[in-house]
């Protein structure tokens, strides 16, 4: 007899009553994200300078020849959303991975350094090197996996601390931008221009080309998380009682690592460093689920959401056009200081 049972049916019937409360909501919400992105992903393949009925669109996406429509959505848009999407999907599962490995909301790859490593790779790749395409972006991949390990190692000291894991982050993060300062100060006018289009996080000029890798990465790496999802859950308890009930923890902790880097920097290598989707999904996906059972897909279609929607705004909401990385920065940089102050009233650290 479990423990619930001892306890009266009461007990036992209010309990399995809130479990199934809570996965009918997380599966309405999971539902409505991937509607909301595939509505949004609609309406980016069918606006622009020219408006192209749904008819059309679909009619492209399934390979036949319309005129206008072919060039225009086929090889403009369709890349591009296709690139937004999968960008947002990597960055949020990415994010979501360490956050909850990590135990804490700042635990984000922007903030503790992994996609300063990309960015840094990229500008010297871009400046220095004269790379571009392909080349930059197997640059940025290479030194975000090197950036998380050096990372990693400096944080090990009988296993890692996600506090001393952040801190690390967050000071390797400061060398790395500093690289990317002296760069740029270096750089000809051309290369800057170049560069900083890069690290901004665009879209712009989306190819096939850079969608195919990241899609690779997330076939690959999201299966991956997505099957650590459960010992995941159980880290947040505390490494000891994850260890008591079977989770080979610093395993675990080493696989979700690799693959969580891997999607944020092919995401990285393809879009640019799109600021704040990695810290932001999760906490957003969070407060629409609530609490209860893995965030890794809803973090997912947040993300994918995010970036879609800051695509748009950032094409057709205002006077000028801005890259999606101006967009989600300004979404993002109110709420990092906002949970920094609420942490410091709360009297917590990091």
């Amino acid at each position: 007899m479990s423990l619930l049972e001892r306890s009266g049916p009461s007990v036992a019937a209010a309990v399995a009553t809130g479990r199934r409360r809570r996965r009918t909501r997380r599966r309405v919400v999971v539902v409505v994200l991937a509607a909301l992105v595939l509505a949004v992903l609609a309406t980016s393949l069918m606006v622009g300078n020219t408006f192209y009925p749904p008819g059309d669109v679909v009619r492209v996406v399934l390979g036949q020849d319309v005129p206008g429509a072919s060039f225009t959505v086929g090889t403009l848009r369709l890349p591009r959303a296709v690139l937004a999407l999968l960008t947002g999907a990597a960055l949020g599962l990415g994010g979501i991975t360490f956050q909850t490995m990590l135990r804490n909301p700042l635990a984000a790859p922007d903030v503790i350094g992994i996609s300063s490593g990309a960015s840094a790779a990229g500008v010297v790749g871009i400046v220095l090197l004269g790379l571009s395409g392909a080349a930059t972006s197997a640059l940025a991949v290479t030194a975000a996996l090197g950036t998380a390990l050096l990372i990693y190692l400096l944080a090990f000291k009988d296993g890692v601390v996600g506090t001393r894991l952040i801190l690390v982050g967050i000071g390797v993060a400061a060398m790395l931008d500093s690289v990317v300062a002296y760069v740029i100060v270096r750089a000809a006018q051309w290369d800057l221009q170049v560069a900083m289009r890069w690290l901004t996080g665009s879209l712009n000029n989306a190819s096939w080309d850079q969608v195919l890798p990241l899609l690779l990465a997330v076939l690959v790496a999201g299966p991956v998380l997505l099957s650590q999802a459960r010992p995941l859950e159980l880290l947040q308890h505390g490494d000891d009682a994850a260890a008591a009930l079977g989770v080979r923890v610093e395993r675990t902790r080493l696989i979700c690592i690799v693959a969580a880097v891997a999607l944020v920097a092919f995401a990285t290598a393809a879009s640019g460093p799109v600021a704040f989707v990695a810290f932001l999904a999760g906490p957003i996906a969070a407060r629409v689920v609530g609490a209860g059972g893995s965030l890794m897909v809803p973090s997912a279609l947040t993300g994918a959401l995010l970036v879609l929607l800051a695509d748009l705004l950032g094409q057709f909401a205002f006077d000028a056009r801005y890259p999606v990385g101006v967009v989600t920065g300004v979404l993002g940089a109110p709420y990092l200081v906002y949970l920094l102050i609420r942490t410091n009233r709360a009297g917590g650290s990091l």
